[in-house]
């Protein structure tokens, strides 16, 4: 075939662009902007999953979380903080003839399934079924207190006021947590505490609601009306909370890689020696001020809501000395302070003495709730798995606050004193300092003045 000069520059001219353009497209592929390798068409291209987005650490959105993990709080600890009220009020009026350990289980009882649950709640969380746990949990505390308002037997209020809104509590306990550190790192401890903080109000306000309406309303009508304040900010908490990073995966209940690590094994001591004396103070505040001079309908039906309106600052503050010395220093100050103000206690006597030890322990306390979660964080280091760690650690927990009132109630009734009921508050509360030391000295080894 004959091929006259003009064609031969035409092929020669579309042989140079085409080679021109690939020389572009590898330019491109290869760009800094573009990490796709040479030879990657763009559909193998595509990320099956996009990388996640930083961790914001404000902005509106985060704190509209910790309003509605605040009110959650309010929910589900402020609720088994205000066991104390209804423990008085049973003793005293509801059922007399039975003994106070025998009441204790019922509180005990709640305590033990909000951490329990937690075994369920956390893997379920990894898996991204936050809203269904909320809406869940949310359901069953406002059908517990309705049918605690119409309980007549003390089976009845085992059944609706321990385990129905013990589980409910359960289901919103773990989510509450696990949402915060996908939206706070630097600000986390902070976030953290006035999260908890929500626990305290809840403990303080339940309590006078009840306390006030229970002699004009009836003991039925003042549990409804705290059931219709849990219904409306359990609505609110679930109108603007956000899950962000859930995972569709199937997780384990179970993450056993964990206990051969040193310092979640400590840490997991540490928090289940805290729950053992962390209760018998906020149960058994009001009958023990009863016992020693506070006269009746007067200010010892407000001791409870008094130690848990001083536990508001008292969970914030270490949040603020948490992003200073870290939160196991933190925690172990604030512990071992609670310790001796539990010691001191077996010297209250008097209206201004209980009133000083409610002030005292409430704010010192405040530690035990609002650092475990933020230490938890410290030492995780896969985050997709804080849900399931935290589970497992509150199944020791509740087996701790299962036992630990009932065990004090028992001691209650067979010494007929308290002092064994404030010994046992004090002597596990000591043990939680000794487990916080060694995880200190596993992380930090013998320095003294290092954050950690």
């Amino acid at each position: 075939m004959i091929v006259t000069e003009k064609q031969q520059r035409d092929q020669d001219d579309t042989d140079d662009f085409a080679q021109e353009k690939v020389d572009d497209d590898q330019q491109f592929i290869s760009s800094p902007g573009n990490k796709t390798p040479v030879g990657v068409t763009g559909a193998e291209a595509i990320p099956t999953q996009p990388k996640p987005d930083d961790v914001p650490d404000g902005g509106t959105l985060a704190w509209l979380q910790v309003a509605g993990s605040w009110l959650l709080f309010f929910n589900s600890w402020g609720i088994i903080n205000t066991f104390g009220v209804y423990q008085t009020y049973y003793e005293t009026i509801g059922y007399p003839n039975l003994s106070p350990d025998t009441i204790a289980w019922i509180g005990s009882t709640q305590s033990f399934l909000i951490l329990l649950v937690g075994v369920i709640a956390g893997p379920l969380y990894d898996m991204g079924l936050f809203r269904a746990l909320v809406v869940t949990g949310a359901t069953c505390i406002v059908l517990g207190w309705m049918f605690t308002s119409l309980c007549t037997a003390y089976w009845q209020i085992m059944l609706s006021q321990a385990v129905l809104i013990g589980v409910g509590t359960g289901f919103l306990y773990i989510p509450s947590l696990a949402l915060l550190p996908r939206y706070f790192s630097r600000k986390r401890a902070l976030a953290t505490g006035i999260v908890t903080s929500g626990s305290s109000l809840g403990g303080t306000l339940y309590p006078i609601i009840f306390q006030q309406l229970q002699p004009k309303i009836g003991f039925g009508w003042a549990t409804r009306v705290i059931g219709f304040i849990s219904l409306g900010t359990c609505l609110f908490a679930i109108t603007v909370l956000r899950p962000r990073g859930g995972s569709t995966t199937r997780r384990s209940l179970l993450d056993l890689h964990a206990f051969t690590e040193i310092p979640y094994v400590f840490y997991c001591g540490a928090i289940m020696a805290s729950y053992f004396g962390y209760f018998e103070p906020v149960f058994y505040i009001q009958s023990y001020a009863l016992s020693h001079g506070v006269q009746h309908g007067t200010l010892a039906l407000y001791l409870a809501a008094i130690l848990n309106a001083a536990s508001i600052p008292g969970r914030i503050t270490p949040s603020y000395f948490a992003g200073r010395i870290g939160p196991v220093n933190t925690m172990l100050i604030f512990t071992t302070s609670c310790a001796l103000v539990t010691f001191c206690w077996i010297a209250v006597h008097g209206a201004a003495g209980n009133v000083v030890f409610a002030v005292a322990w409430g704010f010192t306390s405040g530690g035990i709730i609002s650092m475990p979660a933020v230490i938890l964080a410290s030492i995780t280091t896969d985050m997709s798995r804080f849900g399931t760690r935290m589970g497992m650690s509150s199944v020791l927990n509740s087996i701790a606050s299962l036992c630990g009132s009932p065990i004090a109630g028992a001691i209650l009734k067979h010494t007929g004193s308290y002092l064994g009921v404030q010994l046992f508050s004090a002597l596990a509360l000591a043990t939680t300092v000794g487990f916080l030391l060694c995880l200190r000295l596993c992380r930090s080894g013998w320095k003294f003045a290092v954050k950690t």
